[in-house]
């Protein structure tokens, strides 16, 4: 199952997470709409419908760990929420990198419909999926978070 995420892995590789460009670098190394974006997308979504990811808690979050931080995943945890509301308060010491995937109506994740949402080292904040459903792969470098 990391095989599929690890396109993701590869594409946040030495991104600067405090750059204020790092959201449309991001975009730019692999769009959601590329080729490789969409076979991460379907490949994502059959997991999930497989109930093989996210597949702890209810919603509105409902969330599950693909792998800790390892050497395979570039020294990136991979998490993942399927969401249709709010999460805990938290912390990201050292950034956050997510892509975000719709399900269902037109939901967005503090304004990304779709494709990739990055949040600098230090960034703290409630997560909210509005207007939908929403699967959202998560990558956290050393797999730093602080829960509040």
């Amino acid at each position: 199952m990391i095989d599929l995420f690890l396109p993701l892995c590869r594409a946040a590789q030495d991104l600067d997470f405090a750059s204020e460009g790092a959201t449309k670098e991001l975009n730019q190394r692999l769009s959601y709409e590329s080729e490789e974006g969409q076979a991460f997308v379907e490949g994502f979504k059959a997991l999930h419908s497989k109930g093989e990811v996210a597949n702890r808690g209810e919603l509105p979050v409902e969330w599950g760990r693909v792998s800790k931080a390892t050497e395979e995943t570039l020294g990136f945890s991979l998490d993942v929420v399927h969401m249709n509301g709010a999460g805990p308060l938290h912390v990201h010491p050292t950034g956050e990198a997510s892509f975000c995937v719709p399900l269902e109506g037109e939901p967005e994740f503090e304004g990304t419909k779709r494709g990739w949402h990055v949040l600098a080292p230090g960034s703290r904040h409630i997560p909210e999926v509005t207007g939908g459903r929403m699967l959202i792969v998560y990558l956290l470098p050393n797999g730093e978070m602080e829960f509040l």
